[in-house]
C-alpha cells in the first residue's frame, strides 16, 4: 500500500549515492535510503531493505493461495508469488511517478522515490503554491492506480481463467484497486487526505486550516482502522470465511491494522507538526542571523584579525584582496583548533575557505528560500552581501541549525 504523497525531508540534506562503474559493481547502498535501482526522469528510486520481507511475505501469502487454485504448480508456485510480488511492486512504482511528473510538471524539486514496507514514499521537498496543484498532485497517484486496475483486467479478457497469467491478472488487478481505494481515504499522510486538505484550504482560504482537518481526519482514520479492521475480518466482512476470536488468523488481522494504524496515526502527526514548522521558517532571516564582520587582508596573523573583531564588536572574519574585495571567510572551527600561544604566528589565510559560486547570499533570503539556497551549497559560512553587492556579514550553518532547532522546539507536535 501507498501512503506517500509528499514528505518533507527532516534534515533538509540531499542523499547521493555512487552509481556502480561498469556495472561490475554492486547495487549502490544510501545510508537510509536503500538500493538505487535507476533515475527515471533523474530521480532516484531506492528499495528499502525493507521491501525484501515484504516481497517474501506476499511470495508467501499469495503461494498458498495458489495452491488452492492451481495445485498442479507445485513448488513453482512460489516463483508465480515471487514474479507476482515484484510486479506489484512495479505498481506501486509506477502510483509514485505520477506524483514525481506531477510535482516536476509544477517545478517542485524530488528528492527521490523509495520503496519500502508498506509501499512507496515520494519525497518532494517543497509544498504546491494552490490548493488546485495540491489536489491534482495527490489525485493522480490514485488514479494511475485505478488505470493499472483496468489495464490488469481487460487483459484478464484476453486470457484464460484458472490459468497462471489470469489469477496474476485478477491479483494485480485487485491489489491496484486496494492501493487506490486505501490511498483515497480522507485522512493524512494519504493522498486523499491531501486532497481532503487542498478542499478545505480552497474553501478557508488558509493552508494550515486545510492541514489541521486533513491531520485530525488522518488520526481518526487510524482509530477506525485499529478497530474496524479486525472486527471486520472476524465477521467475514471481506469476503472470507469469519474467524474465531483468538485465532491465528484474527490475531494476525489485528496487528496488521495496529501497523497500519500507527503508520497513519503518525503521519498524520508528523504531517501537522511541519506545516506548523512551516508557518515558523519565515522568522528564519539571513539579515537577522548573520554575524557582523571585520576585513582583514591574508596575511593578518589570527591574533591581530581577532583584536581588531573584538575592537569592533564582531564575530567573524572576511579575507579581502588589495582592492577590499572579499575572497574567502575564516572558518570559525578552524579558529578554535590554533592554541592561543600560536595564533600571533598564523596567517588567517591558512583558516579560510575561499569563495565559490554559492557561497554568497542576500541578506533579504528568509524561511525555505534561505534553507534551499544553503543546501544548494554546503558550507560551514556564508557571505551575506545586499542587493547593491556590499558585504553585510557572515552567516554560519550553526547558527541557523540552532534557530532551526528553536522553530521546532517551539512546534507543537500533536496539539490542533
Amino acid at each position: 500500500m501507498d501512503n506517500s504523497g509528499q514528505r518533507q525531508s527532516d534534515n533538509g540534506e540531499s542523499d547521493r549515492a555512487t552509481e556502480p562503474e561498469g556495472g561490475k559493481q554492486p547495487r549502490p547502498r544510501e545510508v537510509g535510503g536503500g538500493f538505487l535501482m535507476g533515475r527515471p526522469f533523474g530521480v532516484p528510486v531506492y528499495v528499502s531493505p525493507s521491501w525484501f520481507l515484504v516481497a517474501a511475505l506476499i511470495t508467501w501469502v499469495f503461494g498458498g493461495q495458489l495452491d488452492r487454485v492451481l495445485p498442479e504448480l507445485g513448488a513453482a508456485r512460489y516463483l508465480v508469488s515471487l514474479f507476482f510480488a515484484v510486479a506489484f511492486y512495479a505498481s506501486v512504482l509506477v502510483h509514485e511517478l505520477a506524483h514525481t511528473v506531477a510535482a516536476l510538471r509544477f517545478k517542485l524539486p524530488v528528492r527521490r522515490i523509495q520503496l519500502q514496507f508498506f509501499g512507496g514514499v515520494s519525497e518532494i521537498e517543497k509544498e504546491t503554491e494552490t490548493p488546485g496543484r495540491e489536489f491534482v498532485l495527490a489525485f493522480v497517484g490514485p488514479l494511475l492506480s485505478l488505470v493499472l486496475a483496468g489495464v490488469f483486467y481487460l487483459g484478464m479478457l484476453v486470457v484464460e481463467p484458472g490459468t497462471v497469467p489470469g489469477v496474476l491478472l485478477a491479483g494485480l488487478m485487485v491489489s491496484n484497486l486496494i492501493v487506490a481505494a486505501f490511498n483515497l481515504l480522507p485522512g493524512l499522510p494519504l493522498d486523499g487526505g491531501r486532497m481532503l486538505r487542498a478542499v478545505v484550504w480552497k474553501i478557508s482560504g488558509r493552508p494550515m486550516t486545510g492541514t489541521v482537518a486533513a491531520a485530525w481526519s488522518g488520526r481518526a482514520l487510524a482509530v477506525a482502522v485499529l478497530v474496524g479492521l479486525p472486527l471486520l475480518t472476524q465477521a467475514g466482512g471481506l469476503g472470507e470465511e469469519p474467524q474465531s476470536f483468538g485465532s491465528v488468523d484474527s490475531l494476525t488481522d489485528a496487528l496488521l491494522a495496529a501497523i497500519l494504524a500507527a503508520i497513519i496515526w503518525t503521519g498524520a502527526g508528523n504531517s501537522l507538526r511541519m506545516a506548523r514548522l512551516r508557518e515558523r521558517l519565515p522568522d528564519l532571516r539571513a539579515r537577522t542571523l548573520t554575524r557582523r564582520a571585520v576585513p582583514v587582508a591574508a596575511d593578518t596573523p589570527l591574533s591581530e584579525a581577532l583584536r581588531r573583531a573584538n575592537e569592533a564588536g564582531a564575530r567573524a572574519l572576511v579575507v579581502v584582496d588589495g582592492h577590499g574585495a572579499p575572497t574567502a571567510v575564516v572558518r570559525e572551527a578552524a579558529i578554535v583548533g590554533i592554541p592561543e600561544h600560536r595564533r600571533p604566528w598564523v596567517a588567517v589565510s591558512g583558516l579560510a575557505q575561499d569563495l565559490k559560486d554559492g557561497m554568497r547570499v542576500s541578506a533579504e533570503l528568509t524561511g525555505e528560500e534561505l534553507l534551499d539556497t544553503l543546501r544548494a551549497t554546503p558550507a560551514t559560512e556564508y557571505l551575506v552581501v545586499e542587493e547593491t553587492g556590499e558585504v553585510y556579514g557572515v552567516l554560519s550553518t550553526a547558527d541557523v541549525e540552532r534557530a532551526f532547532v528553536a522553530a521546532m522546539a517551539r512546534t507543537p507536535s500533536g496539539s490542533s
